[in-house]
């Protein structure tokens, strides 16, 4: 069974970059959106395993948006928050939204492929 990304950032480099490290993962899939609504569309058509959302979106933030895609998508989808703030200036409001981790940007490719391998690894069941 294929394990599902939905990927959501506004910036199309960020969004290439991702989607080649996922590539190079076997049996993972990964869908981008730029916009809150894009995601929730995605979300609709292609059940995610994993959430990697950015903070800022053009339409919404990504707590917000977390909240639409989990209700969507069920709440034990692992959510990361990939974000240029601070880590310390987010973590609160990131864990009060629901998110398991947060990826500083800019992102460590090495770090993502690693993360998304052990992820995937796991599978969809055993993911939190």
């Amino acid at each position: 069974m294929p394990f599902h990304v939905l990927h959501v950032d506004d910036d199309r480099v960020n969004t290439l970059l991702f989607e080649q490290v996922c590539l190079q993962i076997d049996g993972l899939t990964v869908a981008s959106a730029e916009t809150g609504a894009e995601a929730e569309a995605l979300a609709a058509e292609f059940p995610p395993h994993l959430l990697v959302i950015d903070l800022h979106l053009p339409d919404t933030d990504g707590y917000a948006l977390l909240s639409r895609l989990r209700a969507a998508a069920g709440s034990n989808v692992t959510a990361v928050l990939c974000t240029a703030e601070n880590r310390a200036d987010v973590a609160d409001a990131a864990a009060s939204a629901g998110y398991q981790m947060i990826w500083p940007k800019p992102v460590v490719l090495a770090d993502v492929r690693s993360a998304l391998q052990q992820l995937s690894a796991n599978g969809p069941a055993a993911t939190p």
